[in-house]
């Protein structure tokens, strides 16, 4: 105690001795800098909040519809045309009571429309609002009250708010106050990040700046990688605990929410730092663009229950990567390709990757020419996400080896409503009578083996398939190249007293299909038939060749069906829609024992490319058996293999390799010697993948340790494989 006052003693002594002209500004500067500090806040807090009233002004006018909804609005404030008795999951029309407040308020301030500041609009928001806040409307699902009411109220507020009465503005506070960080909805995830900005948009009109800061911190601090749901290590994204693939549609929102408030708060003290930035741009181009096809159009394999409503797979808009360029020049030339291929075409895409996401066992395949995706399940993953909502009815199968080829982008866009789903393209399906009901859609895969290898450029996949819904299973694998890719399948197996097929395609036809037998070319007319002996098919820039000959079976021609079949949301159109269908499928039988297919997929403009590669295959199907299947490329001098355990296999350069159990890798070879080696565990279970080649190889990577023994003439390698949150991920060697 004596020496803090002796302490305080010197330093007062100390402040005696100061220039009475230094001692007077410190003070100055004490009273100035608070005041200073609270004058920039207050700027910054009025170019943000000057942004987001910019963007809820960036609508074109509809003055017809601006008069339609002021001529049938009813005294009380409501609209004739709007079910208000209906408050349940698949109904509550009440968002379009929200939504035509928000259309009014946006032409009441938007410049260069007709009703502008006129008072008739004003009075229509206060009356449509006034009904609001008497009724409280509250709907069954839980994302109308947290998200998309509080989101229209507070775009009115931003709007108009300062000129509505005070009483209804006070009123409104609560159903907003419904979006709050605390809300079951606001689990650490897109709708968190929804929630946050909503809450950050109502603190910004009721000007409260020390809680709109701290949320500005939560936004930020939601870029992250995580263990649950979110952002995943592989930049897929998760919404739920059944780790079931939601990157292109939760993980949309979730970007497209964090972009946002990176342009809003830009250039200002709120601004997000360039760690949290970078990231967020590394999960939108290596996330969601790299999901997609040719960057612009949604991957249908990536999609859930979404594929139930109408436009699903529409293009993308530019907004989004015109947002990020606002806000950092990081990867800033590939988010310009983004933009430019959403604006001009696929034709100016120019990159190729082949990506596979461990964590949600979806691989991805792109060139400047066509895109291609496989999507699986595994005892780590659901197979498919829950119909909530009464959405995606029929989806039981769409994770059982879904594998999707585009050379458009449109191949499947609102196909879904009369769509088979029991001829899911590339999975192999027990063709029953019905599908089971839809609370039997979701199920948690019974099988570790599966996954796929990929060093950046070239992948194969593996799916040691096992049905959740019948009694079949067979070995699956893809392997793809430049040109195209091979599929192959293997110890099929069935139980069941109903046929089992394996669908090569099933998409929207917009031209002719032609089928080539050894006497020659024909024409395939509409209808469902056999086609014995064919060597190869081509239809709408695809060719599929079958080096086996198999008896393939097509069905072509108009098919016919209706929205509600799989979705039975009130928004879901009622009326019958008839499309143009191509189905290609194999059908291996009833009871099949140990059934097997091969055949490739060739994406090319020209049908002459098809016959030319079906005479002269640079690819070779070296294996395909239960134990391995393999595949090379004899120009490229590239071999990729899938082994579900122990086996030896005999390579096409006189080389023999064998594996030591489960494993994936892709060997790059020059001549006979091996340069470039990627391994992947598709168990996950194994630190190390081992296996063995007769060839001298001398490794001085630390990642793959090489034995030479001379005795067998062969080289024992191990590769050390990554584990925890990487463990599935591929590690690539260079020798």
């Amino acid at each position: 105690m004596v020496n803090k006052v002796n302490g305080v003693k010197k330093g007062i002594k100390k402040i005696k001795t100061w220039p009475l002209s230094l001692y007077l500004l410190t003070c100055l500067l004490a009273l100035e800098v608070p005041q200073l500090l609270a004058q920039s806040q207050s700027k910054d807090i009025k170019v943000i909040k000057d942004r987001v009233i910019e963007e809820l002004l960036d609508v074109r006018i509809d003055e017809k519809e601006i008069a339609t909804v002021l001529s049938s609005q009813r005294a009380d404030g409501t609209w004739p045309d709007i079910d208000y008795e209906d408050v349940s999951r698949t109904g509550f029309e009440h968002r379009f009571h929200t939504g035509n407040m928000v259309k009014l308020s946006q032409a009441y301030q938007k410049r260069g429309n007709k009703y502008r500041k006129k008072k008739e609009v004003l009075n229509a928001i206060s009356k449509a609002l006034e009904n609001w806040v008497q009724e409280d409307y509250f709907c069954d699902n839980w994302w109308h009250n947290q998200i998309g009411t509080p989101n229209n109220l507070v775009s009115v507020m931003l709007l108009v708010g300062d000129q509505l009465p005070e009483d209804l503005v006070q009123a409104a506070q609560p159903m907003i106050g419904r979006a709050h960080l605390n809300a079951s909805g606001a689990r650490p995830s897109g709708d968190r990040i929804k929630i946050a900005g909503i809450l950050a948009k109502n603190l910004l009109f009721i000007e409260d700046y020390e809680r709109f800061d701290k949320v500005i911190r939560v936004i930020e601090g939601e870029i992250k990688f995580s263990e649950g749901r979110g952002m995943q290590y592989d930049y897929s994204f998760h919404h739920r605990v059944d780790r079931v693939n939601n990157t292109l549609s939760y993980g949309l929102g979730y970007a497209d929410a964090f972009v946002e408030w990176a342009v809003y708060t830009a250039g200002t003290q709120y601004a997000f730092s360039n760690d949290k930035m970078e990231q967020l741009v590394d999960y939108y181009l290596d996330g969601i663009c790299k999901t997609m096809v040719f960057g612009k159009y949604p991957g249908p394999g990536a999609k859930n229950r979404s594929v139930a409503r109408e436009g699903a797979l529409k293009p993308m808009g530019a907004g989004t990567p015109k947002k990020i360029i606002q806000a950092t020049d990081y990867r800033r030339e590939e988010i310009n390709t983004i933009i430019k291929t959403r604006e001009e075409g696929i034709s100016s895409y120019p990159y190729s990757h082949s990506t596979f996401y461990w964590h949600s066992e979806h691989f991805t395949f792109q060139r400047p020419e066509y895109f291609a995706s496989v999507r699986m399940f595994s005892t780590r993953n659901h197979n498919m996400e829950v119909p909530y909502n009464s959405e995606g009815l029929k989806n039981h199968h769409r994770g059982d080896g879904a594998n999707h080829v585009l050379v458009h982008g449109e191949e499947y866009l609102d196909i879904y409503p009369v769509m088979d789903y029991q001829k899911v393209p590339g999975a192999t399906i027990m063709q029953k009578e019905q599908l089971p009901t839809a609370d039997q859609i979701q199920k948690l895969g019974t099988m570790d083996v599966v996954g796929a290898v990929t060093d950046g450029m070239y992948g194969a996949v593996a799916f040691d398939f096992r049905s959740p819904h019948d009694p079949l299973e067979s070995r699956k694998s893809w392997f793809f190249f430049d040109e195209g890719y091979v599929c192959l399948g293997a110890g099929i197996q069935s139980k069941g007293k109903s046929p089992v097929f394996t669908t090569l395609n099933q998409h929207l036809l917009r031209g002719e299909v032609v089928a080539r037998y050894s006497e020659g070319e024909q024409e395939i007319s509409d209808g469902e038939r056999k086609l014995s002996g064919a060597n190869w098919i081509y239809a709408d820039g695809v060719g599929y060749i079958l080096p086996g000959n198999e008896d393939l079976y097509l069905n072509k021609g108009p098919v016919t069906g209706n929205w509600r079949t799989i979705n039975e949301q009130s928004s879901a159109p009622k009326e019958d829609v008839t499309k143009r269908v191509l189905s290609l499928w194999l059908d291996h039988g009833a009871g099949v024992k140990d059934g097997d297919y091969a055949y490739m997929v060739i994406p090319t403009e020209e049908v002459e490319s098809v016959k030319h590669f079906a005479q002269s295959p640079p690819l070779e199907i070296i294996r395909n058996d239960k134990n391995i299947q393999a595949v090379s490329h004899n120009g490229k001098g590239i071999i990729q293999v899938v082994s579900y355990q122990h086996a030896e296999l005999e390579l096409p350069n006189d080389l023999v390799l064998t594996m030591h159990g489960p494993g994936q890798l892709i060997l790059h070879f020059d001549g006979k010697t091996l340069k470039k080696v990627a391994a992947a565990d598709p168990s996950r279970k194994m630190g190390k993948l081992h296996f063995s080649l007769t060839q001298q190889i001398d490794s001085k990577s630390p990642a793959l340790v090489s034995h030479w023994n001379p005795q067998g003439q062969l080289t024992e390698m191990a590769v050390t494989l990554p584990t925890g949150n990487y463990a599935g991920q591929s590690i690539i060697v260079e020798l």
